[in-house]
Order: structure tokens, then C-alpha cells, then sequence
């Protein structure tokens, strides 16, 4: 499963990005714009004015913002999705077609499951068995150090939100249930994923602690184009 951009992106130039969710941007006929941003993250290296970006029109009349923000260009010929809505149904597509070996015994897959006062993205159970795996997504967009090529790290900004998921996973794994955490990486010039140390050290503990617990790691790698984005490769997962 690939997300379809139909009709296919715009590209314009990025003038600023602020208030979280929305973006001032010039089209090439000179036309400025405020469009929606798909993205509550820091996007920490995705949002230098001037970037050039590919838009969405949405041709919805009812939306306040009628186009959406959809992949950012920050090297020419270097396409990274920045919609985070994306993740969960690319990552659902994986599991389907069994892009994860590991986890390829699992064929009922529930979504956006409740536990207790939490919410996490995956269920995974057996039609053969009572196994169950819980699955928590992040999706990863930024490039580490650039000596480091092929590299990204998570997160982009300190969030105690991930560090709490981790925390959960670690405790739905001391009762008895496989855990796993799936990085989905919408961009091709990456072949690593590491936590970012240097951002959000606790997070970066508390995934090394997640490990050490039996949480399983995974990383998926997209490719992508200005038709779509299909996750389609097993990407390394590195702590350290």
C-alpha cells in the first residue's frame, strides 16, 4: 500500500512555518499562500525558508486552509514526507503484506487500541493462537549529524509523550505480551535509525532500557515521489 497523491503535487518555495499547523509558502507563479502543516513536530531541519516543498490541493471548498503541506525538499532530489497522519496507514500495510518477518504470524490487526487511560496505534493477534503484540509508531524525519550520512535520528524535539509510550511498552512486556516499536522513516536517504542523544537523552535511556526489557525495534524505510509514499525496507534500528 502506497499513499497516492491524485492530482499530483505542486511545488512552491517555504516563506515561513509557525503556529504549529500552518505554513506561509510562494508558488512559481509568485502567488503566496497559507496552507496546512501536517505536523505538530520541530521538523528541525525540514522548515528553512526559501526550501522548496510539494503541496497538496485538497479542492475541498469547506476546508479553511485549502492545501496541504505534504513533502519537504531540503537537498534537490531529496523528498521526506512530513505528514505524520501518513504513518500509522503505511505501517498498517507493511504488517499486511508482512514487511516485517518477525511479526509475519500475526493476521488480525486492530488499530488505535485503548489501555487504561492510553491509546496505542497497533494490536496484533493470531487467528492460530492468543499471542499479542502491541505496536507503537513514530514516524522519524530527521537527518543526524552530516557526518553521519544515511542516518536519522528520533525525536526531533524532547517529548515525553514517546518516553511515556516506551515506558508502557516496557510494562505491557513485564506482564507477559510481545512489545515492539516500529520507526516509520518517509525519507530514501536514510538507512539507520538512532535515538537522538543529543535532543532528548531521556528518551534515548528510556529506549535502551525498552531494549534491555525485550521490546522488539523495528525501522521502515520509504520511497518516495511526487505520485507517493510506500514503505517497502527494513531499515537498521542502532541505540548507540
Amino acid at each position: 500500500m502506497s499513499v497516492l497523491f491524485d492530482p499530483l503535487l505542486v511545488p512552491a518555495r517555504l516563506i515561513k512555518r509557525y503556529k504549529r499547523f500552518l505554513a506561509d509558502v510562494r508558488f512559481e507563479d509568485g502567488t503566496e499562500l497559507t496552507v496546512h502543516c501536517p505536523n505538530t513536530g520541530s521538523m528541525l531541519g525540514l522548515n528553512m525558508p526559501g526550501m522548496r516543498v510539494w503541496l497538496r490541493d485538497t479542492a475541498n471548498p469547506a476546508r479553511k486552509y485549502r492545501w496541504s503541506w505534504e513533502l519537504a525538499e531540503p537537498v534537490e532530489g531529496c523528498l521526506v514526507g512530513i505528514n505524520t497522519g501518513t504513518s500509522n496507514g503505511l505501517v498498517n500495510a507493511a504488517l499486511e503484506i508482512g514487511l516485517i518477518p518477525q511479526l509475519a504470524v500475526f493476521d488480525v490487526i486492530r488499530r488505535e487500541v485503548s489501555l487504561g487511560s492510553s491509546r496505542l496505534d497497533f494490536l496484533l493477534t493470531s487467528s492460530r493462537g492468543d499471542e499479542r503484540c502491541y505496536l507503537e509508531v513514530k514516524n522519524v524525519t530527521t537527518a543526524g549529524e552530516a557526518d553521519e550520512p544515511g542516518v536519522a535520528v528520533f525525536p526531533d524535539a524532547v517529548s515525553e509523550r514517546a518516553s511515556r509510550h516506551l515506558r508502557e511498552l516496557i510494562e505491557l512486556k513485564k506482564e507477559g505480551y510481545r512489545c515492539g516499536l516500529v520507526y516509520c522513516v518517509q525519507r530514501e536517504d536514510i538507512d539507520v535509525v538512532c535515538p537522538a542523544v543529543n535532543i532528548d537523552p531521556v528518551y534515548a535511556q528510556t529506549l535502551e532500557l525498552a531494549e534491555e526489557s525485550g521490546v522488539e525495534l523495528y525501522a521502515l524505510g520509504a520511497t518516495l515521489s511526487t505520485s507517493e509514499v510506500r514503505l517497502g525496507r527494513l531499515l537498521e534500528v542502532r541505540l548507540r
